[in-house]
């Protein structure tokens, strides 16, 4: 199976179970109307070639974890808009893939190998937007880790089970360390270099941070996941405060189960991780967000969906908007 398809199974076996106990109101709400999912209509995510034509014309934009899921398809999206892209991940090969197929459809794109908890990383990548592009002016820092084992290596859980998540009183120091390296550390050290360019430059700018509803609310078996994203949350309030007057926005935007392979990975550690538990487990008791369960495939938010509204922050008609922790998490902390 699939890991996109073992995540979607799961979601769907988890939603089963609450739409059989409420299917006798459903029936009475709907009075025989045909029934998808819990409601009547599903919501189409934006199509995957969606794009607005030069809407970053000129600009140049650093984009962490770009080698796959929303970091790719952020550079593929704004270099398509006009942007120069300097593209950031620690997994070369595929990394240097994304750079290659903007190049191929004639964009303008260059790649940085490295991980962005690293000061020389991030130094490193803001130095190659002003060789190579003169400038930074937008920045998505959305390299990020759910575990501390290296994102690029497959799964052994029973090898990798010290550097996998954990309850508190079963984490390893070296599972909690290297997530807030790449999470916390991570955004800090991004932003520390992003912002010092574009406050030497003096034309503004924008930053958009990735978290998770993990940031906006608790996450049952995740402790480091939980604190780290809870402190890229206070990150983006923090420098919206102090770089406000240098004309420069910082938000972020916060998911719920995106089809990602970072998710379909965690899925499948998930179910590693629960046969092997001892102790009574807390992450059934809220598996989805209202527009996965509202879906009659249950389906995540898309990569996509998640990229509109990064590219959206970053741009002119989010002018008014600064500090914020966007929910873009299909109504999961709504309940």
């Amino acid at each position: 199976m699939e890991r996109r398809d073992l995540m979607k199974s799961v979601a769907v076996l988890a939603a089963a179970g609450a739409a059989a106990a409420g299917s006798g109101n459903a029936s009475a709400q709907f009075q025989g109307k045909p029934q998808a999912g819990v409601g009547v209509k599903d919501i189409e995510p934006i199509p995957k070639d969606q794009f607005t034509p030069d809407r970053f014309k000129g600009k140049t934009i650093i984009i962490t974890g770009c080698a796959r899921g929303m970091g790719e398809a952020a550079a593929i999206r704004a270099a398509r808009e006009g942007a120069n892209v300097v593209g950031v991940d620690w997994i070369p090969e595929l990394g240097a893939q994304t750079i290659a197929r903007i190049k191929a459809a004639g964009g303008q794109a260059v790649f940085v190998a490295g991980h962005v908890g690293e000061t020389k990383t991030c130094e490193l990548m803001v130095k190659t937007a002003v060789d190579t592009f003169g400038g930074l002016d937008l920045a998505i820092n959305n390299a990020g880790v759910m575990d501390g084992v290296y994102s690029g290596d497959p799964i052994d859980y029973a090898k990798q089970k010290s550097l996998i998540f954990a309850p508190i009183h079963e984490a390893s120091d070296e599972y909690w360390d290297r997530v807030f390296l790449s999470n916390s550390a991570g955004v800090f050290r991004s932003m520390r270099a992003e912002l010092k360019q574009m406050v030497a430059q003096g034309r503004g700018g924008a930053i958009v941070n990735v978290g998770s509803i993990a940031g906006l609310t608790g996450l049952a078996g995740n402790p480091a996941y939980v604190a780290s994203k809870h402190a890229v949350t206070g990150l983006t309030r923090n420098a919206a405060i102090d770089y406000a007057p240098y004309g420069i926005r910082v938000n972020s935007v916060n998911m719920a189960a995106t089809d990602t392979p970072m998710v379909a990975r965690a899925t499948e550690l998930v179910m590693a991780a629960s046969k092997a538990a001892k102790g009574p487990g807390m992450g059934s008791i809220k598996t989805q967000s209202i527009m996965a369960y509202a879906d009659s495939k249950r389906r995540p938010a898309t990569v996509g969906e998640q990229v509109a509204v990064m590219l959206f922050m970053l741009s002119n008609e989010a002018s008014n908007l600064t500090g914020a922790a966007f929910a873009t998490d299909g109504g999961w902390t709504a309940y």
